[in-house]
């Protein structure tokens, strides 16, 4: 398609499709960084309009565009490199916002959690909460990496430590840190 035409519309569908692509392929690239890496913000950018906007970059990173037989809607994540987790991430979240060149945004964090069959009483004070959790038998961790979008698309995806082969996923899976990164599309 010559630069001159306009890309085609985006569906709903590709746009979810392009989301869920973007996530899988973060997780894979999180993942290098073990499990004891700290939360990772990204940037996501239409790849077609970074590469209209960058053309130079995209060759560099080898980027492929819809023209170039990539899925419509396509996403190239940019890592946030200044983001420092302060452990509150929604507090970290409530203050950024993203400008109108951002489509969406991810964030990829490690969390240990208790399955449902643990009974234990919480304390109330979430430091103390996170203790009781961290050294709980039952205990495990989960990597977590949701994304949302400007047309309004969430999913996120998950690989337990304890199950390494097996990717989770779906739209509510983690519908808190969803919304808060929803807000800082605006």
């Amino acid at each position: 398609m010559p630069p001159s035409m306009p890309a085609a519309p985006v569906s709903p569908e590709d746009r979810g499709e392009a989301l869920v692509a973007a996530l899988v392929e973060l997780e894979h690239h999180v993942a290098d960084g073990g499990w004891d890496a700290p939360p990772r913000l990204f940037a996501l950018v239409e790849t077609d309009a970074l590469a209209a906007a960058e053309p130079d970059l995209a060759r560099s990173l080898g980027l492929r565009t819809s023209a170039d037989g990539a899925a419509p809607g396509s996403l190239t994540a940019i890592e946030q490199d200044t983001f420092v987790g302060s452990g509150d991430l929604l507090g970290d979240l409530e203050g950024i916002e993203w400008p109108d060149e951002v489509f969406g945004t991810a964030l990829a964090t490690v969390r240990t959690f208790l399955p449902s069959s643990a009974e234990v009483d919480l304390p109330d004070d979430p430091e103390q909460a996170a203790a009781v959790v961290a050294e709980h038998p039952a205990a495990q961790e989960v990597r977590v990496v949701v994304g949302v979008d400007r047309s309004g698309s969430q999913h996120g995806v998950a690989r337990l430590r304890s199950q390494p082969d097996e990717l989770l996923g779906g739209t509510d899976l983690v519908p808190g840190l969803a919304t808060a990164l929803a807000h800082t599309l605006g």
